[in-house]
């Protein structure tokens, strides 16, 4: 057994509670796949509830959810509150900049003193890889951490949604051919599409983008690399692609905007390689003329608005199931 595979092993062991049951969602590594599945189908129970006059559900009545976000973000801290408040929860959003992390105190300090207010879970989206782990080592049984992003690590809800949007349309993914396109490297995002999209029985991943983006190294992730993206968006089924992650990246890993749209940009004409009924699909926010063309971001075929409005039907699952550590019964 690889090093790697153990590592998987124990993180997706330390997500579970005794009982079998998701504690922590913490990565997408080493959980099962039964697990997805379960996530899914109570995301389908629960969709209905935007839909409602009335959009909440008593499942966390009385529990306390502290979105602890160091990182900006617009859509995945939106969605994650949203979800809360529709499953009932009490909703405390961190502003860190005001925080006492920003006065010195330890982030470990602040989770102490956060979960000494009867706290019952923590979102946790920070710069840091890893960030999510420490603090789930160090909080009581009770207490669930639901990571929304570390570093260029993981983005487990991230990748959730989106392998839910792609079952509403396709269904299975046994034979799928999926094309991950765009700065791979810095992208937590892909590293947990990857994890799911192996764990859900996709044989034919390919990782689309210059190679100093998308290295020759990156195939020990699961993927097929390809640096021309004709080759890479030949007849595939799905097309996720990724935002340049520019706040991450020390040097000049593309020469200009200009020229990565003209070799990398899904326009009408590159998407023309994939399958005629390929779904496009982007994490966001996106760069209209950078990594995607307006024509094709706005066409039939894009999801990009449903995998937002998913976002909210999976992290109502993943607190659920973590928080409430149960269905949705109540619903």
């Amino acid at each position: 057994m690889s090093d790697l595979v153990a590592l998987a092993q124990t993180l997706g062991a330390a997500q579970y509670d005794a009982g079998g049951r998701l504690r922590h969602l913490l990565t997408l590594e080493g959980l099962r796949r039964d697990t997805l599945e379960e996530l899914f189908s109570l995301a389908d129970s629960l969709v209905e509830v935007g839909e409602r006059s009335v959009k909440k559900v008593p499942l966390l009545r009385g529990k306390t959810v502290v979105l602890l976000f160091f990182e900006a973000s617009t859509r995945t801290r939106t969605t994650f509150e949203i979800a809360a408040k529709r499953l009932s929860a009490d909703v405390v959003t961190l502003s860190v900049s005001a925080s006492a992390t920003a006065k010195g105190e330890s982030l470990l300090d602040t989770i102490a003193n956060l979960q000494a207010m009867q706290t019952d879970a923590f979102v946790v989206r920070h710069a840091d890889s890893g960030a999510a782990q420490l603090i789930a080592c160090h909080v009581a049984p009770q207490v669930a951490v639901v990571n929304a992003g570390d570093g260029c690590h993981a983005h487990p809800t991230q990748a959730l949604l989106d392998l839910y949007t792609i079952r509403q349309h396709r269904g299975s993914f046994d034979q799928l051919k999926v094309a991950i396109v765009g700065d791979v490297l810095h992208s937590r995002v892909a590293r947990s599409q990857l994890v799911g999209l192996r764990l859900l029985g996709v044989k034919d991943i390919r990782l689309v983008g210059p190679a100093t983006l998308v290295p020759d190294r990156m195939a020990c992730l699961g993927g097929r690399v390809c640096h021309d993206l004709r080759e890479g968006l030949a007849d595939v089924d799905v097309v996720l692609m990724l935002r340049l992650q520019r706040e991450r990246m020390a040097g000049g890993f593309v020469p200009s905007d200009r020229e990565y749209f003209e070799l990398y940009g899904l326009t009408e004409t590159a998407l023309a390689a994939a399958r005629p009924d390929a779904l496009v699909m982007h994490p966001g926010p996106i760069n209209r003329g950078v990594e995607i063309a307006s024509s094709v971001a706005d066409c039939e075929r894009s999801l990009i608005l449903p995998q937002v409005t998913n976002g909210i039907a999976i992290r109502m699952a993943v607190l659920a199931q973590t928080v409430g550590r149960g269905g949705a019964d109540d619903a």
